[in-house]
C-alpha cells in the first residue's frame, strides 16, 4: 500500500488509509466466512490470500510512520483538532501496529492459523469409531445415565485438542515473537494494549470478580455435587468433568436449574429471534437472509457474527436444535448482529465498528432473555402457569449461569495468560490445575492429554476471553438501567431506541469505556454482579 504523507492534513491521510482498507477488510471478512461454512482447500487457500492481502496493506511503514506523525502532531495540527479525525487515527493506529513484522512470519502466521481452523471446521470426534458431532456430544451429556458412554462422549470432545495442540503452540511460539518485535513482553500484552485494555486494570477487575464470586460458586458447587453423586449413584469424590452437561463446565448443567430444554421442544428459534427484536423496534429479517443456521457436515459447529462489510451485509453461523442452550446462542448472535447493523451508517468506514467487549455485553444481554419471565411469556408464548411453576427454576439457572461462566473466563483468561508468557511449560497440567480451583472440578484419574487445545478461541480469537467477562459485566451493568429507565427490555420500544441510539449508533467514536459510563452513568464495575448473585 502506497499512502504518501498528506500535505492537506490528517483528515485527508485518514480517509485515504480507509478507502485501501475498507475493500480488502471485507474481502478478507467474505473469505473467512466461505471457509468456515465449507470447509475446503479451495476456501482455505482464498482465505490466505485474502488475509494476506489485508495485513500487507496494515503493515505499510510508511504509512504507519505517517498515521503516528499525525497522532503526534494533534490531528489536523494548526487547523484545529477534530475528535473524530483523532479518534479515527487511533483506531487506525492500533489496527496497523501488530502488523509492523517481518511479511514472511506473517504468512506463516496466516497459513496456520486458517490450518487450525479448518481441522477445527472438519473434525468430528468418534465414540466406538463412530462419528459424531457437538450437538450429539451435548445431547448425551445432558440425558444420559449411562457413565461410560458419558465419559466417551467428554472424551470425544477433546479428540480435537490432540489433532491441534502442537499447532497452537507453534502459533503462540509466532506470535510471541511478531509482538516482542514490535516491543512487548509478549501476545497477550500487545493484544491488550492495540484493544484499548490496560492490564493491571484488568487483572484487578478479574480478581475483584473471582473474590464476588468464590464462596457463592462453592456453595453451589456443593449442591451440585451432592445432587450429581445422587443422580449417578456415587461418591462425590468420585465425579468428573463427564458428570456434568456441558464439555467445558462454562455453562450451568440442566440439572441446576431445572431442564428447560422441554419448553423448546419443537419451537421454531428463527422465528423467536426475530421477534425477540421486533419487540424492540429492530428488524432482524436481512440478517436472518444471509445467515446459515442448521448444521451440517463441513460446517463450523460453533456459532458466529461477522460484518463483511460494516454495515449492510452482516451474517450468522449457527448450528440450530431446538434447545434452551440454541435458543439462548441465536439470541447473543443476533445481538452482534443486530448492533453492527446499527452503527450510524453516516459515520466513516473506521468508525463504522465498536469494541470487542461491548458487542459482548449487548449479546449476553439478549442471550439472558432465554431464561426471563417475561420473554418466556411474551415472545416464547409458554403458559404463565407453566412459567410460574419453574420461576425458583429460573432464577436458580440466571444465578447458576453467572456463576459458572465468571469462573470459566477466569480459567480461560489465566491460563492464556500464562500459555503465552511461557509457551514451553506443560499446559496440560496447568489446565486442570485452574480447571480444579475456579472450577472445583476434579482432574480425570491419569489423564495426559492436551484437552485445553480443544477450546477453538485459543487458536482462532486469541486473547479475548476477558471480553466475554467484561461484556457480562456490561450486559448486568446496562439491565440494570434500562430496568431504571423503561422498566425492562422486552417488547419495551423505548429501551430498544435507547440501545440503538446510545450504544449501537455511536460505533467507535467513543473508547468502550467511555461508552459505558454515558449509557450507564458509572464505569464499568462488578457491583452488578455482586448485587445479581444475592
Amino acid at each position: 500500500m502506497d499512502v504518501p504523507h498528506a500535505p492537506d492534513g490528517a483528515t485527508a491521510l485518514v480517509e485515504r488509509i480507509e478507502g485501501l482498507l475498507a475493500p480488502l477488510e471485507s474481502e478478507a471478512a467474505r473469505a473467512w466466512w466461505w471457509s468456515n461454512v465449507d470447509t475446503s482447500d479451495d476456501h482455505d487457500r482464498a482465505r490466505v490470500a485474502a488475509e494476506l492481502a489485508l495485513t500487507d496493506a496494515l503493515s505499510d511503514r510508511a504509512a504507519y510512520r505517517d498515521v503516528l506523525d499525525a497522532l503526534a502532531a494533534g490531528g489536523d495540527g494548526a487547523a484545529g483538532i477534530d475528535p473524530l479525525v483523532v479518534r479515527r487515527l487511533t483506531l487506525l493506529r492500533d489496527a496497523m501496529a501488530p502488523h509492523q513484522i517481518d511479511p514472511a512470519l506473517n504468512r506463516r502466521i496466516i497459513e496456520l492459523g486458517t490450518e487450525v481452523d479448518s481441522v477445527f471446521s472438519a473434525f468430528r470426534g468418534t465414540i466406538d469409531g463412530r462419528r459424531v458431532d457437538d450437538n450429539e456430544i451435548a445431547d448425551i451429556l445432558r440425558t444420559s445415565d449411562d457413565i461410560d458412554e458419558r465419559r466417551l462422549a467428554w472424551e470425544a470432545s477433546k479428540q480435537v485438542g490432540a489433532e491441534v495442540s502442537g499447532r497452537v503452540v507453534e502459533l503462540v511460539r509466532l506470535r510471541n515473537e511478531a509482538a516482542r518485535s514490535l516491543g512487548y513482553r509478549d501476545h497477550f500484552d500487545l493484544s491488550l494494549a492495540v484493544t484499548e485494555l490496560d492490564e493491571p486494570a484488568l487483572l484487578a477487575l478479574l480478581d475483584e470478580v473471582d473474590e464476588v464470586t468464590s464462596a457463592p460458586f462453592a456453595a453451589w458447587k456443593h449442591e451440585l455435587d451432592a445432587a450429581l453423586a445422587q443422580r449417578f449413584g456415587c461418591d462425590v469424590d468420585d465425579l468428573r468433568p463427564w458428570h456434568h452437561d456441558n464439555v467445558f463446565f462454562q455453562a450451568a448443567p440442566a440439572s441446576a436449574g431445572g431442564d428447560l430444554d422441554e419448553l423448546f421442544a419443537g419451537a421454531d428459534l428463527v422465528a423467536l429471534t426475530r421477534r425477540t427484536y421486533a419487540g424492540l423496534g429492530i428488524d432482524i429479517d436481512p440478517l436472518l437472509e444471509r445467515s446459515d443456521l442448521l448444521p451440517r457436515d463441513g460446517k463450523n459447529q460453533h456459532a458466529f457474527s461477522v460484518d463483511l462489510d460494516r454495515g449492510t451485509d452482516i451474517r450468522v453461523l449457527c448450528n440450530v436444535v431446538p434447545t434452551q442452550e440454541w435458543a439462548a446462542v441465536m439470541l447473543h448472535e443476533f445481538g452482534h448482529a443486530a448492533y453492527s447493523a446499527g452503527v450510524d451508517p453516516s459515520l466513516p468506514w473506521g468508525l463504522r465498528t465498536m469494541h470487542s467487549l461491548t458487542t459482548e455485553g449487548i449479546a449476553m444481554m439478549f442471550e439472558s432473555l432465554s431464561t426471563d419471565r417475561t420473554w418466556l411469556t411474551t415472545v416464547a408464548e409458554v403458559p404463565a402457569d407453566v412459567v410460574d411453576a419453574l420461576e425458583l427454576q429460573l432464577a436458580g439457572e440466571r444465578r447458576a449461569d453467572l456463576l459458572t461462566f465468571a469462573r470459566w473466563v477466569l480459567v480461560m483468561t489465566n491460563f492464556e495468560r500464562g500459555l503465552y508468557a511461557d509457551p514451553d511449560a506443560d499446559h496440560d497440567t496447568r489446565w486442570w490445575d485452574l480447571v480444579e480451583r475456579y472450577q472445583l472440578i476434579r482432574r480425570p484419574d491419569g489423564r495426559s492429554a492436551p484437552d485445553w487445545a480443544a477450546k477453538i478461541h485459543l487458536a482462532s480469537a486469541p486473547v479475548y476471553y476477558q471480553n466475554y467477562l467484561l461484556g457480562e459485566l456490561m450486559a448486568l451493568q446496562l439491565g440494570a438501567e434500562l430496568r431504571s429507565r423503561f422498566g425492562g427490555l422486552v417488547d419495551r420500544r423505548a429501551a430498544g431506541r435507547f440501545v440503538v441510539d446510545e450504544v449501537f449508533g455511536p460505533g467507535a467514536t467513543l473508547r468502550w469505556d467511555d461508552l459505558i459510563e454515558r449509557a450507564t452513568g458509572h464505569p464499568l464495575t462488578a457491583r452488578h454482579l455482586a448485587e445479581a448473585l444475592e
